[in-house]
This record gives structure tokens, sequence and C-alpha cells, in this order.
């Protein structure tokens, strides 16, 4: 999935446009997530999903996919918010909150009405937040990213860890994958006990792999005269299009306007 992408990141239909002007799309939309209400955050999930399938032509399935993983967290966090507790002495301060609920001992546990609007407004904020996520993600290659960010004035030495972080994402991924598929075809997973072994021996193997790659990857840099800054090149083929920007600003102050009212 990491692969693809950052595959995408480079052939999107909107690749030709300037990543400052992308990236300042996301970040005001993201300065509106937080202060809006659930509805004004489904608008903007909506509207910015229509920019990263319709104009930049991301594959629907793929960005569905990638949304479906943001809902599976919030799903794993939803009993947390939704299931309470309480001695049953405190029974009547909870009355009007607790939908359905069982004794338990000397405790009431119940499904809260609160927490399900809370669960609720989270899942429209996160909805909303990765939506503004994916489409950076989408539309800028994350070299271009960081060139954009040091522009903006981050820090050097910010940008510097996260290409390394980047970059070794893509050498855990490829490690994990290559020795999950050497122990299964041995049948390293073929029981339960026997795939957490495997499981077990897969993590050490790749700790070990990665500290070897990152002391590879230190000496070559130290070997080719690395003074503490990546120097990254891409090409300057892009422009500002007053089409986009003023679909962006007109958007903006219409959500703004919703969100007043």
């Amino acid at each position: 999935m990491t692969l693809q992408i950052d595959t995408l990141a480079y052939t999107n239909r909107l690749r030709w446009l300037a990543p400052e002007q992308k990236l300042l799309f996301a970040i005001a939309l993201l300065i509106l997530i937080a202060f809006s209400h659930p509805p004004v955050q489904l608008l903007i999930a909506i509207w910015v999903s229509c920019w990263t399938v319709i104009y930049a032509k991301i594959p629907l399935k793929i960005y569905l996919k990638l949304v479906y993983i943001a809902i599976f967290f919030w799903l794993t966090s939803l009993p947390a918010l939704v299931i309470n507790g309480i001695h049953i002495d405190y029974f009547n301060l909870i009355q009007d909150d607790a939908i359905i609920g069982l004794n338990v001992g000397s405790y009431y546990i119940y499904i809260s009405h609160d927490g399900i609007e809370q669960g609720l407004t989270i899942l429209t904020r996160a909805i909303a937040s990765v939506s503004c996520l994916y489409f950076v993600m989408l539309t800028i290659p994350f070299t271009e990213l960081l060139q954009t960010l040091r522009r903006f004035g981050f820090p050097v030495i910010l940008t510097d860890i996260l290409l390394l972080m980047y970059r070794f994402i893509f050498v855990l991924l490829n490690t994990a994958s290559q020795i999950w598929i050497a122990q299964k075809s041995r049948g390293g997973y073929s029981t339960f006990i026997i795939g957490i072994k495997s499981l077990s021996l897969l993590i050490g193997q790749l700790l070990r792999r990665t500290l070897e790659n990152y002391r590879q990857v230190s000496l070559s840099l130290a070997s080719r005269g690395f003074n503490g800054e990546f120097k990254v090149w891409y090409p300057h083929r892009y422009h500002l299009s007053q089409r986009y920007a003023i679909e962006a600003i007109i958007g903006y102050v219409v959500l703004i306007i919703l969100e007043w009212r």
C-alpha cells in the first residue's frame, strides 16, 4: 500500500499543481475542522474527497481502503467511549444517560447516550482530518513535501528525520515481507503456537536487519561527506492555478458561513 501511495503521488492529475497551493489548502481546512461542528466536517470530508478522487483521479477503490483504515481505528476506540460503568448506589445519576445496561455484581454496566454522541463527533472529525491528510499524501510526493516545509521555515533536522523515517518504511516492509514468505514456506504459521513463535522470530530478525541497514546507511553517508543536511533534487515544473484557487476560496468561505449560522 505504501508503494502504491508513493506511485499515485507521482502520477496523479494534480501533479503539476504547486505543492504550496495544495498544502496551504489542506492546512486551512484542518484549522476549520478543529473548530467546526459535525455537519460542516462531513461537508469538508466530501469536498476534499471530490478533489482527491475526481480532480486528482485517485482510484476510488484505493481511496476507500484508506478511509476504511481510519474507520477501523475509530471502531477499536468506540467501546471505551460508549460502554460505561457505575456503582449501583449512584444509578439515579445516570438514568437519563443510560440507553441500556445490566447489573454486574454491585456495578451497573450501560451504554451511554453521551458516549455515542461523542463517538460520532470523533468519527466526523477523524474522517474530515484524514481526508485532508490523504489529499496531501496522494497528490504531493514526500520529498517535494519536505522541500515545501523547508521553504515554510521548518527546521532542517526535522525534515531530515522525516525523510529517513520515510525511507525506512520501505526497508521495513520489504524485509518483513521476505522473512514472512520464508517462514510461511517452511510451515512457520501452521498452528497458533508455531505462529506466535515465528512472529517473535520475525520481529527479532526485523530489528536486527533494520539496525544493520541503519549502520550501512550511516557509513555510506559518512563516506560521501554528509554535512548534516540532505539535498533532494526535484524539478520546478509547477504553476499556481487561478481556477483552483478561486474554487478553494469560495468553498472555504461557504463552509465558514455554514458553520457561523
